[in-house]
């Protein structure tokens, strides 16, 4: 197992750099130009009167011949200033528009967003095993029925619309709302679980959708396998049977879904953090590309690939864990 690992964070290493090598040439493919909107802001408030395109571009470090930009970035060529300083030092340089480090704007935007992306899933998996697991074991019947009912309507529904309703119904009926400004967890932990909780179990529960009839899939496969019928041959108990023989193999493809929506649960929840003001990654992201910040959508996306990487990592090693079938040398 740790040969195992050892070479897949090796291939990890080339997998990242040509991840670094298209998010950096897709941010340049974008509609529209930073420097014309830039040129436009400071016409409209009459600052850029000695102002040309080529002077943003020189100011900005973008007059240099794209290769050269994407060698800067990464760190192996100088820049202006001659220092060597980059992606591979851990520096993703800085926002053209906030005059602010790259990183240091990711590291404060993250732990939002993970907060964000662990209720969720802890929420989708809450409800989607229990529920997934009894309609597989009481297929065709009216549980299974509303199990099934409640999957697709968690898949149907969209979460912005539910989002949405919160902010409308409950200030009219009740007279309480959602806090629209956000609040720390170390000044006050009860108002920001408070505020986190209705984004963090909508998304959850849309997510839960899937996965719950991911379960009730896999569990249905797996209860029709021979081992399980000299389980239930044997006398063993209906509990025994389901959660150490069944469940543990029916859970491989679940873990698998699981793990490719965390990444896009952390960065990807955009709507959600516009819609109840949480200053995550996902808004940071947003206003990225509107503005064409191309240090900042390349720092947010290099953060999403790298965690989509890790993700797959640990699924992999979750599959060893689960199932002793699974062997890796």
């Amino acid at each position: 197992m740790t040969a195992y690992i050892v070479r897949r964070l090796l291939l990890i290493i080339p997998t990242f750099f040509l991840v670094t090598l298209l998010v950096f040439l897709s941010a340049r493919f974008i509609p529209g130009d930073v420097i014309d909107l830039m040129l436009s802001q400071m016409n409209s408030s009459g600052t850029a009167s000695d102002m040309s395109r080529q002077n943003v571009e020189e100011a900005l470090g973008l007059d240099a011949p794209i290769h050269i930009q994407y060698l800067r970035w990464l760190g192996v060529a100088p820049q202006k200033t001659g220092k060597f300083q980059g992606l591979l030092e851990g520096n993703l340089g800085k926002s053209l528009w906030k005059a602010q480090n790259v990183t240091k704007l990711l590291v404060d935007r993250l732990p939002i967003s993970i907060e964000l992306g662990l209720i969720a899933m802890i929420t989708a998996i809450i409800i989607s095993l229990p529920i997934g697991v009894y309609s597989a074991i009481r297929q065709d019947t009216w549980g299974d029925y509303i199990g099934r009912s409640i999957s697709i309507i968690f898949i149907s529904v969209p979460s912005f619309w539910i989002g949405t309703l919160i902010f409308i119904y409950p200030p009219i009926w009740w007279g309480w709302s959602p806090p629209i400004e956000y609040i720390s967890i170390t000044k006050n932990f009860l108002g920001n679980m408070a505020q986190f909780f209705l984004p963090g179990f909508i998304t959850g529960m849309i997510m839960g959708g899937t996965l719950m009839r991911m379960t009730r899939t896999m569990m249905l496969e797996t209860l029709r396998q021979d081992y399980i019928r000299t389980a239930w041959a044997k006398g063993l108990k209906e509990r025994l049977v389901i959660i150490r023989h069944a469940l543990k193999n029916a859970l491989l493809p679940v873990i698998t879904i699981l793990g490719g929506m965390i990444s896009m649960v952390i960065v990807g929840t955009v709507i959600m953090e516009q819609i109840f003001a949480l200053p995550g990654l996902g808004i940071l992201t947003f206003e990225a590309l509107n503005l064409r910040d191309y240090p900042l959508i390349q720092g947010v996306t290099v953060l999403m690939a790298l965690l989509v990487l890790l993700s797959n990592l640990a699924v992999d090693i979750t599959y060893a864990w689960i199932d002793p079938r699974v062997q890796y040398r």
